[in-house]
């Protein structure tokens, strides 16, 4: 698969800390991409970095075969990359409906004239808003609680809604971060399956977790940054056999669960 999103020797400093070294990574177009390490490897900075919410010190990342050098967050959204958050952040005091409506509004057709005649083109494009808001409830079986406010949801639900209201952007790659942290394991295996499925649609995936048996699981293809650098990537078997990774990462949260 080709590259969809492309990381090229991408640095990050904050002052003299560097939080990223030449790090190098490609998102294929399809499947799933996962990124993890220990914490303050740097992966939430790889994501701000991706979204436009912070600059690389050095290197660059093209999207589609674009610099994304520059480009304001809501020009990449525009763009085709949408992005889920480890704290949920959704509108509580609106109902479902109304939060996947917020992710449209950059492909909603209309203007504020036509908003305030309530004329034929505005009435067309409410209605085809809603239409597609109902759709992507559906895809995450949300459907028979779309009135309902977002506030009244589990803590799973609304991590779906989440995900909706992303997806109505338009995505063409969709980053998530930390997408079952605080769940159990219902919970994770139904997100698990949500996941899929929104594959399965064609959308490409890359997110960050640190449930391994979730990323195992879950991911076609993995890297694994620490201190800022990536030191493997791979498939999850290669991943799960790497010395390096399990000395970093994975032998440390072994070694945890035994003391447990």
């Amino acid at each position: 698969m080709s590259a969809l999103l492309s990381i090229q020797n991408v640095g990050k400093n904050f002052g003299g800390l560097k939080v990223l070294q030449e790090v190098n990574l490609e998102v294929p177009a399809g499947g799933i991409f996962g990124l993890i390490g220990p914490n303050g490897a740097g992966k939430t900075t790889v994501f701000n970095l991706v979204t436009g919410l912070l600059h690389p010190s050095t290197g660059s990342i093209h999207f589609e075969g674009r610099d994304l050098a520059g480009v304001a967050p809501h020009r990449i959204t525009h763009r085709g990359i949408a992005r889920t958050f480890q704290n949920i952040r959704i509108f509580k005091e609106m109902t479902l409906l109304e939060n996947v409506m917020v992710g449209m509004h950059n492909h909603i057709d209309y203007s504020p004239i036509a908003i305030m005649l309530n004329n034929r083109s505005y009435r067309a494009s409410e209605k085809k808003a809603l239409e597609r808001a109902h759709e992507l409830l559906t895809w995450v079986r949300l459907d028979h609680k779309a009135t309902l406010l977002a506030d009244n949801l589990s803590y799973g639900d609304q991590r779906k809604l989440e995900f909706a209201r992303a997806l109505a952007t338009e995505p063409k790659l969709l980053l998530l971060d930390e997408p079952v942290a605080g769940m159990n394991l219902t919970e994770k295996s139904e997100l698990m399956e949500e996941i899929c499925n929104i594959r399965d649609r064609g959308y490409g995936i890359f997110l960050i977790e640190h449930d391994m048996r979730f990323v195992m699981g879950l991911c076609d293809r993995i890297a694994v940054l620490n201190f800022g650098r990536i030191i493997a990537e791979g498939a999850p078997d290669e991943i799960r056999s790497n010395p390096e990774v399990i000395e970093a990462y994975l032998g440390r949260e072994d070694d945890e669960e035994e003391a447990a």
